[in-house]
């Protein structure tokens, strides 16, 4: 059985609350990647997207030279741990329609990794492509103005 660490990326890269939402899109471009694990010291706190920025900042005529990044992440975040299978956080990520995860020390809390759906499919080709599917599956809009952002 496969587990997390054996396709997890270690070399996470972070940001804090307290950075603005402009630093989080330049991150974003030099990294390459839709979201960004929001840490406070060492503790995971939320999770910065794409959406979030686009979302709860700029159609709300926020400033992204001043809007913090605390202000317009996504607080309730999935994790997994490294021990985890793979085909057990590959059916969590497809149940809520997620294609990142920080992986976090079980022991120390401490966010030791990140698994993606490329790492998957990279590594682990068994299982992801229903997984996949079930994340590209649309959901109808909330608009209730309270919505969880996908990451």
């Amino acid at each position: 059985m496969q587990t997390i660490q054996d396709v997890m990326t270690r070399d996470v890269q972070s940001i804090s609350p307290q950075e603005t939402i402009q630093r989080a899109a330049q991150m974003m471009d030099e990294l390459n990647v839709g979201s960004i694990p929001v840490l406070d010291g060492r503790k995971l706190v939320g999770m910065i997207t794409d959406r979030d920025i686009t979302v709860r900042a700029t159609a709300a005529g926020q400033a992204p030279g001043s809007t913090r990044v605390g202000d317009v992440m996504s607080t309730d975040v999935r994790t997994c741990s490294p021990e985890q299978s793979v085909d057990e956080v590959l059916d969590q990520m497809g149940d809520v329609q997620i294609r990142r995860v920080p992986v976090v020390d079980q022991d120390s809390h401490d966010v030791v990794g990140i698994v993606s759906m490329g790492d998957m499919a990279a590594k682990h080709s068994a299982g992801v492509d229903h997984a996949l599917e079930e994340i590209s599956t649309p959901a109808e809009p909330d608009r209730s103005g309270m919505s969880q952002t996908r990451h």
